[in-house]
C-alpha cells in the first residue's frame, strides 16, 4: 500500500503500523498528515482501499508536543481510520513494534500498577483485553528477572551457525552442512579466540556472567567431542561464579542422542531446548523437518535422564498442511510431557526462507487464531504462565511468539535479550551485541553473519570486542 506523508517525516511509525494492520501485499493508498495550529497539533489519516475511503484524526495540545506524543497521535489517527476497513479489531491495537511489553514493563518499573498499565494499553493503544493481560503478565516476569541483576552483570550468547539441513520456514543465518564438516573446526578455533579474549576483557572490567545461551543454527550439530571442548573453553575463559542459567539450544532430535545430552549436562549446561515445532509427521515433512514425532519423545526422555533443570519445547502455529486439529494434537502431546517451558510461535513468512516464496498449504488466519487461542487457554489451565513475548513482521494473523513457564522456571536469558534490560555480549557468527549505556541508550555491534566471514574476519571481531568493552568502561 502506497503511503504519502504531509507535514511530517515520521514514516517508520506509520508505515510499520500500516504493515501490521494490512500486511505487505495490500493494494491501496494512504495519507498521514500533521497540521500545527496555534493551540492544537492535529494528526489526520485517510485510506483508500477496495474503492472505499475512510478518514480519522487525533489531536494534542501544541505546547505539549514531544516526539513520543506526536508519533502516538499519528498512529492513533491511522489506526482509527484503518479499523473502519478491517473485519475485526486487531489484537494489538495501534501497536506496531516487535516488543509491545516494553511499554508495560517500563510502566511497572517506574512504579505503575497492573491496573494503570491495563488502562494505558486500553486507552492509548487500543489493545484487546486478552493481549493486555498477556503483556502485563510477561512484564511482571521481566520486573522479577531485572531484580536479579547487579550493575556489572552481563549475559553471553554463543552462536553456532550450522544446521544439518534447512527447515522450510527458517531464515536464520546458518550453514546447512549435510555431511560437509570442513568449516566446523576452523570456526571453533576462531570462536575459541573470541571466547578467550572476551573472558580477559570481562575480568579486567569487573563484569560478571549472569546467564549463558548457546544458539544457532543448531548447536548440537557439533559432535559430543566438539561440544565438550567448546564448553570447556567457555568455563576456562569466564568466571561463572554468578552464572545462574546456562542454556543450550538442542533444537532438532536428529542432532541429539543420550551421550551428547549427558556430555552437555556434565559440562555445566542446566537447560536444554528440544523443539518439535509439530507432533504431526506429515506437517514435519512439509516443513522440511527430517525427524518424526517419536524421535522427539525419545530425545525428551534422554534429556530427562541427563538431569537438566529445565527443558523447553517449541511449537509453531500455522505450519504448512497443519490445521487446528493437528496443532491441538501437538500442543496436547507436548503439554502431557510437562516440560518446564513451552514456547508457542506463530509462523512468520521471512525473506530468506523457502516458505516466503512458495507459501503453499499454509493455515488460514482463522485457523491460526483458533490455534493461538487454544494454546493460551490450555496452557493457563495447566498452570503455565506467559513470561516473555515478541512479535515479528509477516506473522500469520499478526500475532506473537510467547514463552510459557511453570514452577518459576522462566528462561532469564530470553527475558534479558528481548526486554533489553542489561548488556548481551554475543560471540560467534551472526551474533548481535546489545550494550546498555547510561540514559537508557542501547548500542548494537554485529558479528559477521556467515561462518566463512567470521573465520576470515576474526581479527576484526576481536578488535570490535575491545571497542565494546572500552565503551562499557
Amino acid at each position: 500500500m502506497k503511503l504519502t506523508l504531509l507535514g511530517h517525516d515520521d514514516r517508520y511509525a506509520v508505515e510499520q503500523l500500516q504493515m501490521a494492520l494490512f500486511g505487505p501485499d495490500a493494494a491501496g493508498e494512504a495519507c498521514s498528515a500533521l497540521h500545527r495550529g496555534e493551540k492544537w497539533l492535529t494528526a489526520a489519516a485517510s485510506i483508500i482501499l477496495d474503492g472505499k475511503t475512510v478518514r480519522a484524526s487525533r489531536r494534542i495540545p501544541a505546547n505539549a508536543e514531544t516526539v513520543r506524543l506526536r508519533r502516538q497521535a499519528l498512529q492513533q489517527s491511522y489506526y482509527k481510520a484503518a479499523i473502519q476497513l478491517l473485519p475485526e479489531l486487531p489484537p494489538w491495537g495501534a501497536l506496531a513494534g516487535v516488543r509491545p511489553t516494553k511499554i508495560t514493563t517500563k510502566h511497572l518499573l517506574e512504579g505503575g500498577s497492573e491496573a494503570t498499565a491495563d488502562r494505558l494499553m486500553k486507552d492509548v493503544y487500543y489493545v484487546t483485553p486478552d493481549r493486555r493481560r498477556l503483556a502485563i503478565d510477561c512484564s511482571k516476569s521481566t520486573v522479577a528477572a531485572a531484580s536479579l541483576l547487579d550493575p556489572n552483570d552481563i549475559s553471553l550468547y554463543v552462536g553456532i551457525p550450522f544446521c544439518p539441513t534447512r527447515c522450510a520456514y527458517c531464515s536464520f543465518v546458518s550453514r546447512s552442512i549435510g555431511k560437509r564438516t570442513e568449516l566446523m573446526e576452523p570456526y571453533l578455533q576462531a570462536l575459541a579466540k573470541e571466547l578467550a579474549l572476551t573472558g580477559r576483557l570481562m575480568a579486567q572490567s569487573g563484569k560478571k556472567v549472569r546467564t549463558i545461551y548457546m544458539g544457532g543454527g543448531t548447536p548440537t550439530t557439533l559432535s559430543s567431542g566438539q561440544m565438550a571442548s567448546l564448553l570447556d573453553t567457555i568455563r576456562d575463559s569466564f568466571d561463572l561464579s554468578r552464572c545462574i542459567e546456562f542454556t543450550v539450544e538442542g533444537g532438532r532430535p536428529d542432532t541429539l542422542d543420550g551421550e551428547k545430552l549427558e556430555t552437555i549436562a556434565r559440562h555445566g549446561a542446566d537447560r536444554m531446548s528440544i523443539n518439535p515445532q509439530s507432533m504431526v509427521d506429515s506437517v514435519l515433512r512439509a516443513s522440511g523437518r527430517p525427524h518424526r514425532a517419536e524421535d522427539i519423545l525419545r530425545s525428551y526422555g534422554q534429556a530427562l535422564d541427563a538431569g537438566y533443570k529445565a527443558i523447553n519445547m517449541d511449537l509453531i502455529a500455522g505450519l504448512p498442511t497443519d490445521d487446528f486439529d493437528g496443532f491441538r494434537h501437538s500442543l496436547d502431546t507436548v503439554a502431557a510431557l510437562n516440560p518446564a517451558n513451552i514456547t508457542v510461535h506463530t509462523l512468520a513468512l521471512k525473506k530468506g526462507a523457502d516458505l516466503f516464496e512458495q507459501r503453499q498449504g499454509l493455515s488460514s488466519a482463522e485457523e491460526v487464531t483458533a490455534m493461538v487461542e487454544y494454546a493460551n487457554r490450555t496452557l493457563r489451565t495447566l498452570g503455565y504462565k506467559p513470561y516473555y513475548l515478541y512479535r515479528q513482521k509477516y506473522m500469520s494473523g499478526s500475532f506473537e511468539n510467547v514463552g510459557w513457564s511453570r514452577d518459576n522456571l522462566d528462561c532469564l536469558y530470553n527475558i534479558y535479550m528481548m526486554e533489553e534490560v542489561h548488556t548481551i555480549v554475543s560471540l560467534g557468527g551472526g551474533g548481535m551485541n546489545k550494550v546498555n549505556l547510561p540514559g537508557g541508550k542501547l548500542q548494537r555491534f554485529h558479528n559477521p553473519k556467515f561462518p566463512e566471514q567470521y573465520i576470515e574476519q576474526i581479527d576484526s571481531v576481536l578488535d570490535q570486542k575491545r571497542e565494546l568493552f572500552e565503551l562499557m568502561g
